[in-house]
């Protein structure tokens, strides 16, 4: 969305109805995180309550979505809420930049504090023995593992979100340019390629469980792994629906080269898991 396309003369800022959606959202949420607390605890109706947790959720984000995108195309939005949406989406990103910054602090404390301090005890004094620290490493109380190498998936991986990121800024081409054949198969290969990853991921994870022993109970190192693999992998699967959802509103002419913010936040936030996974692989799988 620009102000290209908006009245001019409006000078106020949209208020949409009120709205239930708001409340649906936290009692989802509530229920999906209670349920996965029952669940950790061995509860049955834990599975319950995170389904209907993640069913209400569901619910809010097509119907309030749906609600964002029947204004946007009633010309109901203006400049104002152009750049609210854009400061929105840049809050967002950063607080998206803040979550992975924690996981790779905590990377670089296990690496380059905690295990060289284990370490550095006199072996008669500490209750670990003999230990080194060498990384990958389980820590003093971790299962035994073979470190997950980088090239072979993850460097395949790699090279799938670069080119995913060309495919994207290509089918922006498209849409600045108006042609339509050049957006629609810039974002079907974009997700093509997000979906490939996904699959390459799943593929690494039961390699790594079933004939390498890197597990979360592979000690520290298991543990950074995961979490950082795994959580980036959510955010994958999270920017290929979300691309889904762009290649179906361009196939029925929701964007012109004025009028497509949607689009751009879904490539903003595209464009910065490709740049979280170029470091991951880094200092997850190289170093």
């Amino acid at each position: 969305m620009t102000h290209a396309t908006q009245p001019a003369a409006r000078g106020h800022y949209f208020v949409p109805a009120a709205s239930h959606y708001s409340t649906f959202l936290s009692v989802g949420i509530f229920l999906l995180a209670l349920g996965f607390i029952f669940r950790l605890n061995g509860t049955p109706p834990g599975i319950w309550s995170m389904l209907i947790g993640a069913a209400l959720i569901v619910y809010v984000i097509v119907g309030w979505f749906g609600e964002i995108i029947s204004e946007n195309l009633r010309g109901a939005y203006s400049l104002w809420e152009d750049r609210s949406y854009r400061i929105g989406m840049v809050w967002f990103i950063f607080s998206e930049v803040m979550f992975f910054a924690c996981f790779f602090g905590a990377l670089y404390y296990i690496r380059r504090i905690s295990l060289p301090e284990l370490a550095g005890f006199e072996e008669s004094l500490s209750p670990y023995g003999k230990f080194t620290s060498v990384w990958p490493s389980a820590g003093p109380l971790g299962d035994p593992f073979l470190p997950m190498h980088a090239w072979g998936i993850p460097a395949i991986n790699t090279m799938l979100l670069l080119t995913s990121g060309a495919t994207l800024t290509w089918a922006h081409w498209g849409l600045i340019k108006g042609k339509q054949s050049q957006l629609t198969w810039g974002l079907a290969l974009t997700v093509a390629l997000g979906v490939t990853f996904m699959g390459f991921q799943i593929f690494e994870y039961a390699h790594a469980y079933s004939e390498m022993g890197l597990t979360l109970g592979a000690g520290v190192y298991g543990a950074t792994f995961y979490i950082l693999t795994g959580f980036h992998g959510m955010h994958v699967t999270l920017g290929t629906i979300m691309l889904m959802v762009m290649l179906w509103r361009g196939m029925k002419g929701h964007f012109s080269e004025h009028n497509h913010f949607a689009f751009e936040a879904v490539a903003w936030y595209w464009h910065f898991v490709d740049v979280v996974w170029l470091i991951l692989f880094v200092f997850v799988y190289i170093l």
